[in-house]
């Protein structure tokens, strides 16, 4: 089935019994109406050993990205959060010290991104270390963007560069498969901070609002760009079309993938982790994307018969498939 074949399995038949449900399952965040501003909520488990290995990520840099991953859910959704509840399942291997260390980092980001840590649950673990973080956020009605509203001719744009968290991944693996004593990470310390300290784009979203911009559909590049993509095309009910010569990618991070005998295109497309914001909007709103930094548009959304493509360098036309992050994956 898979994880979103599981999840639609479970909860097909769930339907809101509170009026204040006003999205429920299906989106990067539930979004529930309290009076005058939505309430937006998302949660986000970790798993030692499935999503991180503490042979080679320091427990600050973890506590941190954990935060920061929930962050990145609110903003997607054209939020901003505002309180995170923390929850750890603790083996006895870890010190009451370690457990600071990831707090520090769950703490600086909190700090940096003005969220309040308001509580949490601690239970006893048989397997390792487990993270699970509840994040709240707040928005007006009117400014909400689900991932249903993209519409035929709608451009598509990234934030940031795509596949860099993937490489930073495989860079760390290599060195922990070849067990150096002193790894060189030198010149590809962007690669590294990609990967294990991840920063949500609230930025962007500063832009687009500075220029007026409101994204038609939205969502968080956490699984893959053609994972995330795919799901705006099938809630929306359209196709689409992204050039691979306008895809963002970092050098360093191509310079590794041909080192490591990797496709940057492929790891661009299915990569994950680099939780960028990937998101629509009107093609007349074109001229006023072009002052917002950091910002690509990669291309545009097509009526859903002609489905979901990627264009070649060499003008091929290759069907996008869904091969990003899958949690029941082996």
């Amino acid at each position: 089935m898979g994880e979103f074949g599981l999840i639609k399995h479970l909860t097909k038949d769930i339907k809101p019994l509170q009026p204040s449900t006003k999205k429920g399952i299906g989106d990067d965040c539930a979004v529930m109406d309290f009076g005058t501003k939505r309430v937006l909520m998302t949660t986000d488990m970790l798993l030692e050993g499935v999503h991180f290995n503490l042979e080679y990520v320091p427990l600050k840099h973890l506590g941190y990205k954990a935060a920061v991953v929930n962050f990145s859910d609110i903003y997607a959704m054209n939020g901003t959060p505002t309180q995170i509840t923390v929850s750890l399942g603790i083996s006895k291997r870890f010190s009451v010290e370690d457990i600071e260390a990831l707090y520090s980092g769950i703490r600086l980001a909190c700090e940096r991104y003005h969220v309040d840590l308001v509580g949490g649950d601690t239970c006893a673990s048989m397997t390792g270390l487990t993270i699970s973080i509840t994040c709240l956020g707040v928005a007006s009605a009117k400014d909400i963007v689900y991932r249903n509203g993209a519409k035929l001719n709608d451009l598509i744009c990234v934030s940031g560069n795509l596949g860099t968290a993937y490489m930073g991944l495989q860079l760390l693996e290599r060195e922990r498969l070849a067990n150096a004593e002193q790894p060189d990470f030198s010149g590809k310390e962007y690669l590294l901070e990609r990967q294990l300290k991840p920063e949500a784009r609230k930025d962007i979203l500063e832009g687009l609002r500075k220029a007026g911009v409101k994204p038609t559909a939205m969502m968080d590049v956490s699984d893959g760009l053609s994972s995330e993509l795919m799901h705006i095309c099938s809630q929306s009910g359209v196709g689409c079309c992204i050039y691979e010569d306008k895809l963002p990618i970092d050098f360093a991070a191509a310079q590794l993938a041909e080192e490591m005998n990797l496709n940057i295109v492929t790891c661009a497309l299915n990569g994950g982790e680099d939780y960028e914001l990937l998101f629509t909007c009107s093609l007349d709103d074109y001229e006023k994307l072009i002052p917002v930094e950091d910002l690509y548009i990669i291309g545009h959304i097509t009526k859903p018969e002609y489905g979901c493509n990627l264009i070649g360098r060499n003008g091929e036309e290759i069907p996008l498939k869904a091969q990003g992050w899958n949690a029941f994956q082996s």
